[in-house]
């Protein structure tokens, strides 16, 4: 290891000798044109003077002696700039450190491209694994940016396109509900198969099916490609490890609650579809429409 930093500092004093001989002649060179440059100003103004020789052209009224030397001047002042801007800062250090900063964004531009291919790669392998099963196993649920999804087993909030968006997705569909999310709706969801998990013996609900387990709710929705549970907050905990698919609204504001829902682990939990809505007349909160499917093992 030793050999190989010596080997590297050699290297580098190189450069920098090789680099203070390149200035040495560049201001050697920039001296001898210095000097040539007063010796011909010398010269040409002494041949104007003394044998008066002047152009067949009258530029301005200005001797041809005056262009020589303006003339020469500039090109020595661009012999200077050169020497002590130009060759000082934009030299092959220069050069070659605009490079690497150049090749460095172009490393973060293909590392920022692969891992949205990854992304892309992986939601399409989700997306064609759900559609591959069977059934899917899907939570439908509204919560608050705080996790809030209700307060003495009511609804907080009133969004009518999220009410449209339940609607839509669920219809045809088993609905498997915990008993005390059945008992806040006014009557069995129309146009579904309505089944309620509860405890209690005898249990009698008009236009539903029910069963005292998850498990046994959907072996009743085993004919159903994709059943939806509901809730409540107990139900989502216990569905959380079986099922496939989540279809959260998430309601961009905090409310206060005695039901919630868990927190969705982004190691599990992949976001496959996203649209934003904002606040309107009949609207009160912003809210956005996500889709998550469950990383497959």
């Amino acid at each position: 290891m030793q050999s190989k930093n010596n080997s590297d500092i050699d290297h580098e004093q190189i450069e920098l000798l090789e680099y203070a001989q390149k200035r040495i002649r560049q201001k050697k060179f920039l001296y001898y044109h210095f000097v040539l440059f007063l010796f011909v100003c010398a010269i040409t103004l002494s041949l104007d003077y003394v044998f008066n020789i002047a152009s067949d052209v009258n530029l301005l009224e200005y001797s041809w002696s005056f262009w020589v030397v303006f003339s020469w001047f500039f090109l020595f002042i661009f012999h200077v700039f050169n020497v002590y801007v130009t060759g000082r800062f934009i030299n092959k250090s220069w050069i070659k450190n605009q490079k690497n900063k150049l090749i460095k964004i172009q490393k973060l531009e293909i590392e920022n491209i692969k891992a949205k291919i990854d992304v892309e790669t992986k939601i399409k392998a989700e997306t064609d694994f759900f559609n591959k099963k069977t059934q899917l196993i899907t939570i439908i649920v509204a919560a608050s940016e705080n996790n809030v999804i209700g307060n003495n087993n009511k609804l907080i909030w009133h969004l009518s396109d999220d009410l449209k968006r339940f609607k839509n997705l669920t219809k045809g569909h088993h609905v498997i509900m915990g008993r005390k999310t059945f008992e806040s709706m006014p009557r069995a969801l129309p146009n579904r198969t309505n089944v309620i998990i509860t405890r209690k013996e005898n249990y009698i609900a008009e236009n539903a099916i029910v069963t005292n387990s998850l498990e046994s709710a959907l072996k009743i929705a085993s004919d159903d490609a994709q059943p939806f549970i509901i809730g409540g907050g107990e139900i989502y905990n216990i569905a959380l490890n079986i099922s496939d698919r989540i279809e959260l609204t998430r309601v961009h504001h905090n409310f206060e609650g005695d039901t919630t829902f868990p927190e969705i682990d982004k190691e599990k939990w992949i976001e496959s579809n996203r649209v934003e809505k904002k606040k309107d007349e009949t609207h009160s909160y912003n809210f956005t429409f996500i889709t998550y499917n469950k990383i497959k093992k």
